[in-house]
């Protein structure tokens, strides 16, 4: 019984028959038997009859390409043999350049001219070029490379009729097959004006601004707005108690017996409450282990300062880059090496490497600005001791005893005999800066170790600072960043130094008191009885009475505003040079990062010393290394003379 081969043969890609393809029958079972060769019909199809349909192995050809195949019997239906052939015919798209060989273009544009190139036109029998808005032109001999224009955006479609060789031996025709090809064309982008512009050189990140960032947060968790809002929740006996601060437990059991005792009696105990509670709000802002996060509008802020991205735990913040200070770390290493692990002393010595971070400069810049003398002669007056000379400004100064300011003065009298004199204080000015007071209360101090240098250095700093602001402002010039890291490490090594005998405890005690002065200066009776200006716009409600107070008494007529930026930015600068580890840093970068990164704090220190000093930081002739009392001293003169 006859069996039949049938199948057809097409093109892999497209699926199109192949006509006059070579089709060969082959007998496994007859070894020395020529195979059968036929030639597809009109639409790729081709049938044999033979005896046994699974004995015969199957091949077809065309344009190059061979496929094989078997026959499972004689009812498994039509053969499928897929020839890849299309592809090997399929144009390419070149770019049309004025002169050399064009280029080959992966996605050609609307609106530009291309070639169309069909790398074996021999073979091609016909082509049609279809596709609305498109422009299309024969090049050459032949027909078959094309001019090709897209007017818009879409896919040009070109079909073509392939035609290989005549096959030998007579048998006919070469092969052919019909092939689509499409090409999009894309929307081309409109002509765009090239625009050149030099950009400030690149420095990379450094971990160094983590510190940085801490110091600045700390700076506004215990500012004077802060410290106010505590003071006064406390005062009104409610939204503060011991749950607030377990981890200080020997204060904060003091702080809610006393703060039991005022809401009972609220007697002259009130002064007591100010002060620890002032202490308390040190504590929970500076301590290591304190749980703070940056606002929305402080994250912000950082971000547009900083290149690494912003972290918002600065509780973790802290442990990790005060808890763990690579400076104090070093002093420790190389100072007590050896010393056991766990000993009371070690535990000391690693107590110490978690500072506060607090700066004596802000205590300094603050009593240059009259904040403590203002309350010395409140103090005074309330103790009914006339001022010396012919007029007394505070002469109708009287508290009533409804409200509370006058058993804070009270207090603040009493208390006169435990705190910081100003010989004290001024002593440890000149030993961490070298900066000094004058006047009748400090006639007679003379320190023992004074930092003689500092001035000269940190202006100098401040100098170059300003220099390095300048160039790197210009974008033709890379800045030069070694200048200020050894500057940074000579103050370092200067702060080093006076970080001495009464180092952890003055700036801090200095720090308390003064925050109680601030605090009585912004009181309503005190607003009441000096009469403030209400329209000029202070940033801290303490300062328009200090103002009034220095007019009154005819002190400096410079603003306050200008001392107390000097005291917050020069603690800002001088914390983050204290404790980050300038002696084992020798990349500029570093040093670059911290100039862009306190770039606004430095300028307006530089700004406030000129209003406050009458010295330009910035004249690019000379650096005025003289001590600011001296400037401060002979503008009073230069006023009094005036006067």
């Amino acid at each position: 019984m006859k069996e039949e081969i049938r199948g057809m043969v097409c093109d892999t890609a497209t699926g199109a028959p192949i006509q006059r393809a070579l089709v060969e029958l082959t007998n496994d079972r007859s070894k020395k038997e020529a195979p059968l060769r036929i030639l597809t019909g009109e639409h790729g199809r081709f049938r044999h009859e033979v005896e046994c349909a699974s004995d015969w192995r199957v091949s077809a050809s065309a344009f190059g390409a061979r496929c094989d195949a078997r026959p499972a019997s004689a009812d498994c239906g039509e053969m499928v043999l897929r020839l890849d052939v299309s592809s090997n015919f399929k144009p390419k798209v070149y770019s049309i350049t004025e002169c050399g060989e064009p280029k080959e273009c992966g996605y050609p544009l609307a609106g530009r001219p291309y070639q169309l190139r069909f790398e074996r036109s021999n073979l091609i029998h016909s082509i049609t070029i279809a596709g609305r808005g498109f422009e299309a032109s024969p090049l050459g001999a032949g027909g078959f490379d094309h001019k090709i224009q897209a007017l818009g955006a879409g896919t040009l479609e070109i079909e073509s009729v392939l035609q290989g060789q005549d096959w030998p031996d007579g048998l006919g025709g070469g092969p052919i097959v019909s092939a689509t090809t499409g090409f999009p064309f894309g929307q081309a982008p409109p002509p765009q004006v090239s625009r050149v512009a030099l950009q400030r050189s690149s420095v990379r990140p450094t971990q160094e601004e983590n510190l940085w960032t801490l110091v600045r947060a700390n700076s506004r968790a215990i500012g004077f707005n802060a410290y106010r809002d505590f003071i006064n929740r406390v005062l009104c006996g409610n939204g503060v108690s011991i749950d607030n601060f377990p981890t200080i437990a020997t204060d904060g059991r003091r702080f809610q017996r006393e703060q039991g005792e005022l809401i009972s009696t609220f007697g002259v105990g009130v002064h007591d409450l100010l002060r620890t509670a002032t202490e308390l709000f040190l504590l929970l802002n500076c301590r290591v282990a304190t749980r703070r996060t940056l606002s929305g509008e402080e994250l912000t802020d950082e971000s547009s300062r900083r290149q690494f991205p912003t972290p918002n735990d600065l509780g973790d913040l802290a442990r990790r880059f005060l808890g763990n200070n690579a400076y104090l770390q070093h002093v420790v290493e190389t100072t007590f090496e050896g010393l056991p692990p766990g000993g009371p002393f070690c535990d000391f010595v690693r107590h110490r490497t978690e500072p506060a971070l607090i700066e004596l400069i802000w205590s300094y810049w603050h009593e240059e600005g009259m904040l403590v003398q203002s309350v010395n002669a409140l103090a005074r007056r309330f103790q009914n001791l006339r001022a010396r000379g012919g007029h007394d400004a505070l002469a109708h100064f009287e508290l009533d005893p409804l409200r509370p300011l006058n058993n804070v003065l009270w207090g603040y009298v009493q208390e006169e005999h435990r705190r910081l004199t100003v010989p004290r204080r001024a002593l440890e000015y000149s030993h961490h800066y070298g900066f000094t007071l004058f006047g009748k209360a400090n006639a007679a101090a003379r320190a023992a170790d004074p930092r003689s240098k500092f001035v000269e250095s940190f202006h100098n700093l401040l100098h170059k600072c300003a220099q390095f602001f300048k160039e790197d402002n210009d974008t033709t010039v890379i800045a030069d960043g070694y200048p200020l890291l050894n500057a940074l490490r000579e103050i370092h090594l200067l702060l080093a130094q006076g970080a001495h005998n009464q180092f952890g405890d003055l700036p801090w005690t200095a720090r308390v008191e003064m925050l109680m002065q601030q605090w009585i200066m912004a009181r309503g009776e005190t607003r009441d009885f000096l009469q403030s200006r209400l329209m000029v716009p202070y940033t801290e409600a303490w300062m328009p009475q200090v103002d009034t107070m220095k007019t009154v008494q005819g002190w400096s007529d410079v603003t306050v505003s200008h001392f107390r930026d000097l005291g917050v930015y020069g603690e800002q600068i001088l914390l983050s040079i204290r404790y980050g580890n300038w002696v084992d840093l020798h990349d500029e970068d570093v040093a670059k990062n911290w100039a862009r990164y306190f770039r606004p704090e430095i300028q307006s220190y530089l700004h406030s010393y000129r209003a406050v000093a009458g010295i330009d930081l910035t004249n690019p002739d000379t650096v005025d290394y003289t001590i600011p009392a001296v400037h401060l001293q002979r503008r009073l003169t230069e006023q009094a003379r005036v006067r």
